[in-house]
């Protein structure tokens, strides 16, 4: 009886799907939008602060890296609630009018991800072969050029370390849930949708999110996977 239920529900998920469910896919368009705009964000400031660690020497070097290295373990609900207090009404940034709101989450996601793009991405960076960095300074290439050099030779690995950010802030659940509202229409995500619709009892929709989110998640990966190794 539970199998043949079962089988109902995902019969009824890949209809969703393929019938091309209006509400099912501008849940997927708001999440991608949004973690799209997270992991562009946290590439503005992540991949400069990943050059900086990886490619350059300076007093404290080692402590930012282990924070950032400590970071990666953060609890999204424990950073989406203090967000929440500092973006709420009666919080030192509520004049913003971030929380609720799309760009809140965006921000959110892309303060969580920021950890793992700097970590991966300034270990790639410090283990590219010297013979690389020897013959740009050889050739009379500032630090800037060397470093510009450095990022086309691992120009792949941190398209990886982008993807993995990309990745964690699509799936994630805290933060889109307690900064934006899960509000239908507005901030309502795929992962904020499947543990709303699982709660109703409508397992069917959240079936059919849980399979757009895999799908998308397992594509993306596997995509830079395919293309780096040609």
């Amino acid at each position: 009886m539970i199998g043949t239920t079962l089988i109902e529900a995902f019969q009824e998920a890949f209809g969703l799907i393929i019938s091309g469910d209006p509400e099912v896919f501008s849940i997927v368009g708001r999440s991608l939008s949004i973690s799209g705009l997270a992991t562009l964000l946290a590439c503005i400031w992540g991949i400069p602060l990943a050059v900086l660690i990886g490619l350059y020497s300076f007093r404290g070097k080692k402590l930012v890296r282990s924070i950032f290295n400590a970071l990666l373990g953060i609890p999204t609900v424990g950073l989406g609630l203090i967000l929440y207090l500092l973006w709420s009404r009666s919080g030192p940034f509520g004049f913003l009018g971030l929380l609720y709101s799309p760009l809140g989450i965006a921000i959110g996601q892309s303060i969580l991800i920021t950890p793992i793009l700097v970590s991966f991405a300034s270990s790639t960076l410090g283990n590219v072969d010297s013979e690389v960095k020897d013959l740009a300074k050889t050739l009379g290439a500032s630090k800037f050029q060397t470093s510009f050099v450095i990022l086309r030779e691992s120009f792949w690995e941190i398209l990886l370390a982008i993807t993995a950010s990309f990745n964690r802030a699509f799936a994630e659940l805290g933060v889109a849930m307690m900064i934006g509202g899960n509000i239908r229409y507005v901030t309502r995500m795929l992962t904020t949708s499947i543990a709303l619709e699982t709660a109703r009892g409508d397992i069917p929709f959240s079936i059919a999110l849980g399979i757009i989110l895999m799908i998308i998640i397992l594509s993306i990966t596997l995509l830079i996977n395919y293309f780096r190794k040609e």
